[in-house]
């Protein structure tokens, strides 16, 4: 009787064995293991860049003012105040000081911001927005540069904006108290230049810079200051060598700008950020007025976007911050 019963579970066991691999090559477990192919979920944009509408929202021909300061040689973002009128945030990239500087559209010096503890291997881009306190306004700078994709991880640093209401020349402010997102690409190291920030729910994008495509990656709010975040990728897009991008303070409108052309949406109800860019979007205002056009941002009024260049190697070209204005 006994062995009846061994007998009959060594039967029922190879049965479940044979009923299994009869289904395909599916897993046998639930939980698939490190080495499991997931179903590709990005997708591509489908439109052809050269045959763009023109954006007709903004001005043709931006007022361009010179900076007060012209040793910032290798400007890289740019992005405003949402506390202070007029005020603007710029940095530059590689290799240079741990510094944001404070400015406004018409270039005036106003201090700066040194990130204690905080390297600047290679600054790319920087967002103003909602945070952890829904009270305060942050900064964003990311530490997102890689050119030769050999750094396993990327940063974005958070902080609240500071009082900046006696801002001067002579104004220099420590920040203390940064934190410090840790992000991973899912498929290995990557250069990037772009970071959005979508001030619907905090998420943060990152589109790479990449000969001929970028990939649209995100981490979703809320990031951890504790532990590294692996990105999530979403989007393929045809874009040449992204520099910049901003999405606007009320999340309706996303620029995305490399150095020669801006390309900018109208984001629809309801619609994600990588939907909207799935969309074609179209060609807006740029004067090519820039040698090595790096930083783009909406004004925090809505009044236009504003565009700043990197002069290291052009010794003819002034530091200066180019207003398209909404007409």
């Amino acid at each position: 009787m006994m062995k009846s019963v061994y007998s009959c579970f060594f039967l029922m066991g190879w049965m479940a064995i044979a009923a299994a691999c009869g289904k395909g090559n599916g897993p046998l477990t639930a939980n698939p293991g490190k080495d499991t192919v997931v179903v590709d979920t990005v997708k591509t944009a489908s439109y052809d860049l050269s045959l763009l509408d023109r954006c007709t929202l903004f001005t043709e021909t931006p007022l361009v003012n010179a900076t007060q300061r012209q040793d910032y040689l290798e400007l890289s973002g740019v992005a405003p105040s949402h506390v202070y009128a007029n005020v603007l945030y710029v940095h530059e990239d590689s290799g240079n000081s741990n510094e944001v500087y404070v400015t406004n559209l018409q270039g005036a010096n106003l201090g700066k911001l040194v990130l204690q503890g905080i390297n600047n291997h290679d600054w790319e881009d920087i967002a103003i927005g909602p945070g952890p306190d829904k009270d305060k306004s942050y900064i964003y700078v990311a530490e997102i540069g890689d050119n030769n994709a050999a750094n396993k991880s990327v940063f974005i640093y958070r902080f609240p904006e500071p009082d900046l209401s006696a801002a001067t020349a002579n104004t220099n402010i420590t920040i203390t108290a940064v934190d410090k997102i840790e992000l991973h690409y899912p498929g290995g190291a990557v250069n990037a230049e772009s970071l959005l920030l979508d001030p619907l729910n905090k998420d943060l994008y990152i589109a790479t810079k990449e000969k001929g495509r970028s990939t649209l990656y995100v981490a979703r709010y809320p990031q951890s200051t504790t532990m590294p975040t692996m990105l999530v990728a979403l989007d393929k897009l045809p874009f040449d060598l992204l520099t910049s991008g901003d999405i606007s303070p009320d999340g309706t409108e996303i620029l995305l700008r490399n150095t020669g052309q801006i390309w900018y949406w109208k984001r629809q109800s309801g619609e994600s950020i990588a939907a909207a860019l799935l969309r074609k979007p179209q060609d807006a205002p740029y004067a090519r007025n820039e040698r090595q056009g790096e930083g783009i941002c909406f004004t925090a009024d809505g009044s236009g976007y504003v565009t700043d260049s990197e002069v290291k190697g052009y010794p003819d070209e002034q530091v200066a911050l180019s207003f398209y204005q909404r007409k």
